[in-house]
């Protein structure tokens, strides 16, 4: 129970809801309410599909580089750690890939913004990492999946019961909250590592 909990939570901060919020809402500013929700609903179905592919065949894949789970654990914890930086010191650049005039389709919002490399990787970890739990792991994914698109689909209340700063600030703890699983999850595959 504690891992589905841990997993969900991960996947859940490796999606950034909360950062994607600004995002996702310059790029569907021109677009009225009712169509705003049906482009979300499309990208977070369009990545909740790449995300599930990514997940089932993530075995597959470490199987054909030859990679172990402990070189697996330890790239992913600095991965992750390095998403945590920018999540805590983000840029200020304002470079979505997209022009405000078009309506978003596949890329930037399904991918790379809520199915990114990082979530992408993540998911081949741990899918390598609890082959034996595959179930558990669509219930996580599906639970992060499902909480992201709610925040997403209330973009517009979050926005204003928390403003730019406090929707800043929540980012900024979720990267603080990432940091310590991507240290966790290098120092088990240096654990692991030293085991073998």
């Amino acid at each position: 129970m504690n891992e589905i909990i841990s997993t969900t939570i991960l996947l859940i901060l490796i999606m950034d809801p909360l950062g994607n919020l600004p995002i996702f809402m310059t790029i569907l500013k021109k677009l009225d309410a009712k169509r705003r929700r049906i482009v979300v609903i499309r990208e977070m179905i369009i990545a909740l599909i790449v995300m599930l592919i990514f997940l089932f065949v993530g075995e597959k894949i470490l199987t054909i580089l030859n990679l172990k789970t402990e070189t697996v654990s330890i790239s992913g914890g600095i991965i992750l750690f390095l998403i945590a930086i920018k999540m805590i010191f983000p840029s200020d650049e304002g470079n979505n890939g997209t022009s405000s005039e078009e309506e978003p389709f596949l890329v930037p919002l399904a991918i790379p913004l809520v199915a990114g490399p990082s979530l992408l990787a993540t998911l081949m970890l741990l899918s390598h990492q609890y082959l034996h739990h595959m179930p558990y792991l669509v219930g996580s994914l599906l639970i992060a999946w499902f909480f992201t698109i709610i925040i997403l689909l209330l973009s517009g209340l979050f926005l204003k019961l928390f403003g730019d700063k406090g929707v800043n600030a929540l980012e900024r703890l979720m990267g603080l909250i990432l940091i310590m699983l991507s240290t966790q999850m290098f120092l088990d595959g240096i654990k692991a590592w030293f085991k073998n």
